[in-house]
């Protein structure tokens, strides 16, 4: 089998990460319609075997810190930033954002039976900032690995969409992404909303094979549960927005 050099994706990439914007639209509109609707989408076989297997190696290196979910801050990996500026991501996240897409944020969720974990029904509400600031809306601040956070408002989420790339097959038996259809447009909500929501609709699995890639809206109502078996599942989630500056004085950090 041929491997594939982290340098392969430069092939459908850019130079810069604000540079991100030439991109082409992404032709299957369906899945992008069904983000505008319903707040996720599957796009399958977006990423090829051979490509996978050269992420998972990269990310794997003794270079990356772990935690015990698996690794955050990795837009300065080379191999992540080269795939989050990739042409066929970044036609995704364009056309579901309507506007330019620039990558600011990956983070790698990983499950073995080594590290098995599972996330409660909740909204991604925090997002990484150049500096602090005080504007009605924001906060709690905290600060990760050196990186000052603050949850945000739902106008700076709705210009952001994450890509979750799956370098292994999400089987109902290794904790897939779970998800609550059309709960991305009711804002942010509290935790007994949340609660309340999850109570009274149908939730739905994220099966997605190898290669394939869930893009999702922050404010969608997601959980995921410990695996069952011994299948890992490893996914590279990647943040767009449609500008670092969401406003003036506040402006996403690359993380």
């Amino acid at each position: 089998m041929s491997r594939v050099h982290p340098s392969s994706f430069a092939r459908n990439t850019t130079h810069s990460i604000e540079n991100v914007i030439p991109a082409p639209p992404h032709r299957n509109m369906e899945p992008v319609a069904s983000v505008r609707d319903s707040g996720y989408a599957i796009h399958a076989g977006i990423l090829s075997a051979n490509e996978c297997d050269t992420l998972a190696r990269e990310l794997s290196r003794d270079s990356i810190p772990r935690t015990r979910a698996g690794a955050r801050h990795l837009m300065n990996a080379p191999a992540v930033r080269s795939l989050a500026c990739d042409t066929r991501l970044v036609g995704i996240a364009r056309a579901i954002l309507c506007s330019s897409a620039v990558p600011f944020r990956a983070t790698l969720f990983a499950k073995s039976p080594d590290t098995n974990w599972l996330i409660p029904w909740h909204q991604d509400t925090a997002l990484p900032l150049a500096c602090r600031f005080e504007t009605a809306g924001w906060g709690p601040w905290s600060e990760k690995s050196g990186v000052a956070y603050a949850h945000a408002p739902a106008w700076a989420l709705s210009r952001v969409v994450a890509l979750r790339i799956h370098l292994d097959d999400s089987e109902p038996g290794n904790g897939p992404l779970r998800v609550i259809p059309q709960s991305q447009d009711r804002g942010v909500l509290t935790d007994e909303q949340i609660r309340a929501c999850v109570n009274a609709q149908s939730s739905v699995e994220c099966l997605t094979p190898r290669g394939g890639i869930v893009s999702m809206r922050p404010l969608i109502i997601h959980a995921s549960s410990k695996a069952l078996t011994g299948e890992p599942r490893r996914v590279l989630h990647i943040e767009y927005a449609d500008s670092l500056d969401l406003a003036h004085g506040i402006r996403l950090a690359v993380a």
